[in-house]
């Protein structure tokens, strides 16, 4: 029956069955919604990380430096962090599908447009269309799930999303490391496309906005808008390069630290005042001290993930020697560990009443994710595949047990209308925590394989036992390779000096990964704010 006709037949006084007819139609299609939500999802997160190994072949073709070519990968986040807060904005203006459905073509469209590009600036434009498009992947879709699954199957569904939003920035070095050895480095781009035309046939055509849905109404707050783009596209700029304008001691990076502060405050300020009646950004939610609590959990989140893909292809590449493909490859069992893991918390925490209190669970991911960095701090040069593997797939374990129990305490005690602006501030914390963390991680890395070299040259003396001894063995050995004993002098010092460069990047890369570990331990009392999960709801409560 067509819902004109259920209205018609209808008295007047009773509530119109129109939401009973949007629930028929979304329990009926929903799980083909979430294939194409997922889809989506996959593709844009896997595009943070797919292009990473494929830098140094894009600079190559381009006619790039290293800096000029790592702008490819800033415009893409600087941007998809600049649209992420403003996704329930959009999507209450234009309607949940439209956005969604505009957002995946726009991102597909520029992913073809990155392929084919024929110089830096060509490429570094369409890259930060590419973000712009990405944003609504993320958290609209997340959100959509929210509003489309009843609260009991929630754990699984949520699992299931974010399984794919953790396992590809896991898999996206192993795909790119692939494409790049083997192919040319447009094809990271070229894989989006019919990856999105799937996607944008499954939600054009089982997706669609609940008919009490309400569009946004009333002046748009260009202020808000205003200072959040300045203030957010400025900090994401000082992150990702602040490290190679050496901080501080940079005119343009201390003005726009200046102008980020002032903008992020005033925008801060500007969405709370009682005079903005339509904020772009509703910080008023973060008054629920579950949310509060579930993002200062992404934030480290962020850090951790983002900050430990980023550390170890540097430490296997430029310490074990590792290709591309083969660094690709190690990463690959912590991603498995990764979705089985969350796909085991998705079924205990599924249904009216969950086996487990998800607090337990975070707690639990925390002290396997602090013993996987504690493994990983402890590596030495000596290290091989298997060394590196085993506390990666801890490290996966870990991550399963984190992000779906917090995922779930963030939206539990939530209203559903507030699921897409929760969504958007979700995503932008642990985006924001991942740029913190490769930026803390990076300056980290440098000042302290500085120290570590300065330790240990200080015992290269020639009254040293242990240096003499070293020595003498590496210039007996280049004599026996046929050195003159001038050239077998010099080449047991240069031999000596790698060892020692070599020993210095280890002891910092096991500093690193042991700040992560402090990072995490530092911000776990947060699980203490939040309550615990109230009882069912349905999916009628969305409409």
């Amino acid at each position: 029956m067509s819902t004109e006709a259920v209205r018609d037949s209808a008295p007047t006084p009773a509530p119109p069955p129109a939401p009973a007819e949007a629930d028929s139609e979304v329990e009926k299609y929903r799980w083909l919604i979430l294939l194409g939500l997922i889809t989506a999802a996959i593709m844009e997160v896997l595009d943070t990380t797919i292009i990473n190994v494929a830098l140094p072949q894009m600079a190559g073709n381009l006619g790039a430096t290293i800096q000029e070519i790592a702008w490819v990968s800033t415009g893409y986040i600087l941007s998809n962090v600049v649209v992420l807060p403003m996704t329930a904005f959009f999507t209450a203006t234009f309607g949940r599908k439209n956005y969604l459905t505009f957002s995946i073509i726009l991102f597909v469209v520029a992913s073809f447009l990155c392929g084919t590009s024929n110089s830096l600036g060509e490429l570094i434009l369409w890259r930060v269309v590419q973000g712009a498009g990405g944003a609504a992947l993320l958290s609209t879709a997340q959100a959509t799930l929210r509003q489309i699954f009843p609260r009991e199957q929630q754990g699984l569904v949520q699992a299931i999303f974010i399984m794919g939003i953790i396992v590809a920035p896991t898999l996206g070095p192993t795909l790119g490391g692939w494409i790049t050895d083997n192919y040319h480095w447009s094809w990271c781009f070229f894989i989006n496309v019919p990856i999105g035309i799937v996607a944008v046939f499954l939600v054009t055509s089982f997706l669609h906005d609940s008919p009490h849905a309400k569009r946004r109404s009333g002046p748009v707050d260009w202020v808000g808008i205003s200072l959040l783009t300045v203030g957010l596209a400025s900090l994401q700029y000082v992150l990702e390069e602040g490290r190679e304008k050496d901080w501080f001691n940079d005119a343009l990076i201390i003005r726009l630290s200046i102008v980020a502060a002032v903008s992020l405050i005033a925008m801060l300020w500007w969405e709370l005042s009682p005079k903005n009646e339509h904020p772009v950004v509703n910080f008023r939610i973060l008054r629920n001290r579950d949310l509060a609590g579930s993002i200062f959990l992404f934030i480290t989140m962020g850090f951790g993930l983002y900050g430990g893909v980023f550390l170890f292809p540097l430490f296997t590449q430029n310490l074990l020697h590792f290709t591309p493909t083969e660094t690709g490859l190690t990463l690959m069992p912590g991603g498995i560990a990764t979705a089985c893991t969350a796909m085991l918390c998705g079924r205990l925490l599924n249904g009216p009443r969950p086996l487990v209190d998800a607090r337990v669970l975070i707690y639990l991911g925390i002290a396997i994710f602090v013993y996987s960095m504690w493994r990983l701090g402890h590596l030495t040069t000596a290290a091989g595949e298997a060394d590196a593997r085993y506390p990666l797939i801890i490290r996966g374990i870990a991550l399963g047990f984190l992000f779906t129990p917090i995922n779930n305490v963030a939206y539990a005690n939530l209203k559903p209308s507030e699921a897409q602006e929760a969504s958007g501030l979700i995503n932008l914390s642990r985006q924001l925590g991942g740029s913190f963390g490769i930026a803390i991680i990076t300056t980290y890395l440098q000042s302290r394989t500085a120290l570590h070299r300065a330790d240990l040259v200080a015992n290269t003396y020639a009254a040293n036992p242990a240096f003499i001894e070293r020595f003498q063995a590496a210039l007996s050995h280049f004599m026996a390779l046929g050195y003159s004993y001038v050239k077998a002098q010099a080449a047991a010092y240069a031999a000596i000096d790698q060892a020692l460069t070599g020993q210095a990047l280890m002891l910092s890369y096991n500093d690193s990964w042991m700040l992560i570990l402090k990072s995490f331990i530092i911000t776990a009392p947060a699980i203490l704010v939040i309550r615990k999960p109230r009882g069912r709801a349905a999916a009628g409560e969305m409409h």
